[in-house]
C-alpha cells in the first residue's frame, strides 16, 4: 500500500543590527510540535545584508530539527522493535 505524506515546516526570524535568529517549526501527523532554533551573528566587517544571515540561522535551525527527528525516529523505531519482541 502506498501512503503520501507531506510536511510543512515554518521558519521565523528575528534580526538586530548584528544578529539573527532563526525558530523553525514542524507538526507531524501524529500530533507531535518540533520545535528548533539557529542564529548566526555578523562579523563587523561584513555587509549589512540580513539576506545571509537569515539563511545561516535558518540553516542551523533545520540541523537543529534534523537531529530532533533522527532521534525521534530512532526512539519510536526502538519502541515497536522491542514491542514486536515482547
Amino acid at each position: 500500500m502506498q501512503h503520501v505524506a507531506g510536511w510543512h515546516v515554518e521558519v521565523e526570524f528575528d534580526e538586530d543590527e548584528r544578529h539573527v535568529r532563526a525558530a523553525a517549526l514542524l507538526r507531524l501527523r501524529d500530533g507531535t510540535e518540533v520545535r528548533a532554533r539557529g542564529k548566526a551573528a555578523r562579523h563587523p566587517a561584513d555587509p549589512g545584508e540580513a539576506r545571509v544571515g537569515e539563511e545561516l540561522a535558518g540553516a542551523r535551525a533545520l540541523v537543529d530539527l534534523a537531529e530532533q527527528l533522527a532521534a525521534k525516529g530512532g526512539h519510536e523505531a526502538a519502541d515497536l522493535r522491542a514491542e514486536a519482541a515482547a
